[in-house]
């Protein structure tokens, strides 16, 4: 018999699991039984061993915690979760396969619509997509509180090691098809038009394929080592993939279609023109946007501070950050890391207004970070050499609610005051692209410079199809994915 208090405490909680799951093969599992469960939390590194490390922060469930977790899940007859899952996972049907201890099954579920689970699992925002459907979280009116999604499809995909099949390809159609952009929607349709069968190319502008995977989400939320098996199974299905390639400068998308033979382009280049606050002071050397920020520390590895690494990056002590959402979560904790002395996140509306993603504010709290809600800058200082020396802001309160919903936030007249601060990181959101804008003829577009799509993701030039953030805005990888499933079913009908 095992003495140690903590082996046995293990023990006990194994034999409850177990008491469950014979309950649940039995069908004797009823929905309060479900409901007594108490949701598993994630396994995480310590806050403050991590912010010396860019290694994965949530460490995955354990074998134990995903069969408990699964044994959460209703098996609505009706799947409510599955209606708000981008490109509709069968979710209830991957769930009970690990209440079986069936796991490769589980995954094949999952990769039946989801060519990105591993990704997925990790950045999805599912607390406001499948998690937010669940009958579970409505039952105790808190989605925190739904059968957690995405950490069971991490669970079975991590598993898996990057041993999936690679998905089988039709015979040749003699058919040419470009994707541009090597982001999540860019994936999923040359995936899916190889499939068909088509000749894929795949250009992305960077050095490394990825897109956004790559260069704007941390090593600690999403290893790229997982983004790098995506493309390798790419590779293994035939598809060309083609870097520092910039559709609009080195080829035209007209000169892909007319000149080299492409039957069929896809566009999706992403959101990346940072936006600024147009403030006094945004000039200044120590002032970066979230994009720049990221990508020499995600995609160049400037943390390495020249060692190995592609790129130099300051070396800060006092950053504020600037914005409310992941990105701003993402910049934040990325300067913690960097060394700095003390990382302000400062966000005009109140911490219940944030976009971010709540496990996001809970780990970027935990590591350190100050969050400065209900303030905004008014003009950011610097000294005689043009460096950040600090930044004044302005207090805010919350007024009426704007188009989005939120209350607006009104600035306190006469509430100035100055943090005192040598680098600033602007993370406010992006616009499109404007690249394949200015460089094709007969692409429409709306006011905000988003491609103008129809429900299949057609635009307005033939045979030339769009998703992602070039159409929706910024928006997220799953949503980039659904989009790319749509314009793929599309081109695949098209090219008959």
């Amino acid at each position: 018999m095992v003495n140690n208090p903590s082996a046995m405490n293990t023990e006990a909680q194994e034999k409850d699991v177990q008491e469950l799951l014979d309950k649940e093969a039995k069908g004797q599992l009823k929905p309060k039984d479900r409901y007594a469960i108490a949701p598993q939390e994630m396994p995480a590194q310590d806050p403050v061993a991590r912010r010396g490390t860019m290694s994965e922060v949530a460490l995955g469930y354990t074998e134990m915690q995903a069969q408990t977790e699964a044994l959460r899940c209703l098996q609505c007859p009706t799947a409510p979760c599955m209606k708000g899952c981008p490109v509709r996972i069968r979710i209830k049907d991957f769930i009970v396969e690990i209440t079986k201890g069936q796991y490769k099954r589980a995954l094949e579920i999952i990769q039946e619509t989801s060519l990105l689970p591993a990704v997925c699992g990790r950045v999805c925002p599912q607390e406001v997509q499948c998690q937010e459907q669940c009958t579970v979280g409505k039952k105790f009116k808190d989605p925190n509180m739904s059968v957690s999604i995405g950490r069971l499809e991490r669970y079975v995909t991590d598993l898996a090691h990057g041993r999936g099949k690679v998905p089988q390809v039709a015979p040749p159609t003699g058919k040419k098809v470009a994707v541009i952009g090597s982001g999540p929607g860019g994936i999923v349709v040359a995936a899916d038009t190889r499939r068909a069968g088509h000749e894929v190319t795949m250009f992305e502008a960077f050095h490394k394929p990825g897109g956004v995977m790559v260069y704007g989400i941390p090593e600690f939320r999403l290893p790229k080592a997982i983004v790098q098996q995506e493309i390798d199974v790419l590779k293994k299905m035939g598809v060309h993939v083609v870097c520092n390639f910039i559709v609009g400068r080195t080829r035209t998308i007209e000169q892909l279609m007319n000149d080299d033979g492409f039957d069929a382009v896809y566009v999706g280049v992403g959101a990346g023109l940072p936006k600024f606050m147009n403030i006094e002071g945004e000039h200044l050397v120590g002032v970066y946007s979230a994009n720049e920020y990221l990508t020499r520390a995600n995609l160049m590895k400037a943390y390495r501070f020249g060692q190995g690494a592609d790129t130099p990056i300051a070396v800060s002590k006092k950053v504020a950050v600037l914005g409310g959402g992941n990105v701003a979560m993402d910049a934040a904790r990325v300067a913690v890391r960097l060394g700095a002395e003390q990382v302000y996140l400062v966000y005009r509306r109140s911490e219940a207004e944030m976009p971010a993603r709540i496990e996001e504010v809970h780990h970027a709290k935990e590591e350190g970070v100050i969050f400065c809600t209900l303030q905004n800058p008014k003009r950011i200082l610097g000294n005689d050499a043009g460096h950040v020396t600090g930044m004044e802001c302005l207090k805010y309160e919350l007024g009426e609610p704007d188009d989005s919903g939120r209350r607006r936030p009104v600035a306190i007249e006469g509430s100035e005051f100055v943090i005192d601060v040598d680098t600033v990181i602007v993370a406010i959101g992006n616009d499109a692209n404007p690249m394949i804008q200015q460089t094709t003829e007969g692409l429409q577009f709306n006011k905000w410079g988003n491609i103008v799509v129809d429900e299949d993701c057609r635009t307005s030039m033939d045979r030339v199809y769009a998703g992602g953030d070039i159409v929706l805005g910024a928006a997220t990888v799953i949503l980039a994915m659904g989009q790319g499933r749509i314009a793929a079913e599309a081109i695949n009908a098209d090219l008959k």
